[in-house]
């Protein structure tokens, strides 16, 4: 049963923090539009698309923003809480510290439920279209538009390349295609000028083919202007990890992982880092929470602004732990897990002992 108290500061909570997100994603559109409405008037983009790529655009950018977000909202109202010297006479009243974080922590939870909501199910649909409406209006005819030098190690004796991907025509250009013998010499090479996925057939079509084969000691090589074929991979491999990991849902994402690890592909840990941040997000709202109001619930002589930069710092050096625990995850075999689970343990500990000392 909610008290008045546990009413009071939830509402500041989640007032807070629907407050601080509806100023920020507003300023985010108005920075993205003012530097892009060239592009959108001169590919004569329709506004329906516009309005619809914005949305697309809010959910993904609000969910990029929103533990950062979350954080400061606490320290904001926290602070001023402190400043007005409510806090003191909440525990004057005879509250211990305990209780008074009951709130905060009926606020995490509801935080963290819509972000896993968003991270697992909304925002990946959203980016599906946010990506399409960038490839199609912003880097049209541009070749930066493709993403570049995809590598993909189907198994242990089949690799993949292609020098350019264009997610929304699919079509991968420079393609190659290496298959290696148990003596782990080259037995054959497929070659392309580019490689379509038809799928209404479900067939590749490739253009200027070439294929050859090493036999004996002599080379022989087949060479087409366009062929139509299958192979054993599908057209996400050729999908750079990014864009593969952030248009799959929790469900796709898994089945997705599995598929790679029965390939044996080498890049799976990448997904499966994609997959665990999701799960670590709405954890991340709790110990963001904790050290947000440990910092914030003491009355200092700086006020909320020095709360603000100690909250700031705090949160940039969480950011720079997680970005050098994920890249060490995606570019060596440094578990995935553990890449998740440090920084966020780290930091639980950080903000245990934080609330130790504020409640001292």
């Amino acid at each position: 049963m909610l008290t008045i108290l546990d009413k009071y500061i939830l509402k500041r909570y989640l007032v807070t923090f629907l407050g601080i997100m509806l100023l920020f994603i507003p300023i985010g559109i108005m920075i993205s539009l003012a530097e892009k409405i060239g592009k959108i008037i001169d590919n004569e983009a329709p506004l329906s698309e516009v309005i619809v790529f914005y949305g697309n655009f809010s959910l993904v950018l609000g969910n990029l923003l929103m533990p950062i977000l979350l954080f400061l909202s606490i320290i904001f109202f926290t602070s001023k809480l402190a400043s007005n010297t409510e806090i003191v006479a909440m525990l004057s009243s005879g509250i211990s510290y305990w209780r008074f974080l009951r709130p905060y922590f009926i606020g995490a939870s509801i935080v963290a439920i819509l972000i896993f909501l968003m991270g697992q199910f909304i925002v990946p649909n959203a980016s599906i279209g946010f990506n399409e409406f960038e490839y199609k209006y912003f880097k049209k005819g541009r070749q930066t538009r493709q993403t570049t030098n995809i590598f993909n190690q189907l198994n242990e004796q089949d690799f993949i390349y292609v020098s350019s991907f264009d997610p929304q025509r699919q079509i991968g250009y420079n393609f190659t295609y290496e298959h290696f013998n148990e003596e782990n010499q080259l037995d054959y090479k497929i070659s392309a000028a580019n490689i379509r996925w038809i799928e209404k057939d479900s067939i590749y079509r490739l253009t200027s083919y070439q294929k050859r084969k090493i036999r004996e000691g002599k080379e022989l090589i087949r060479s087409e202007s366009r062929l139509d074929t299958v192979f054993s991979f599908q057209i996400d491999d050729l999908t750079p990890v990014s864009y593969v990991a952030e248009t799959k849902n929790l469900f796709e994402l898994n089945k997705f992982i599995e598929e790679q690890r029965k390939k044996g592909a080498a890049n799976v840990n990448t997904y499966v880092l994609a997959k665990y941040k999701r799960w670590a997000l709405p954890v991340a709202a709790f110990i963001l929470t904790i050290i947000a109001v440990a910092v914030s619930s003491v009355k200092r002589r700086g006020g909320m602004g020095l709360n603000l930069l100690i909250g700031i710092a705090l949160g940039m050096v969480y950011i720079f732990f997680d970005r050098i625990f994920g890249t060490m995850a995606e570019q060596s075999g440094f578990s995935p897990l553990l890449a998740v689970l440090i920084p966020n343990l780290i930091f639980g500990i950080i903000g245990v002992y934080l609330l130790q000392k504020a409640k001292r």
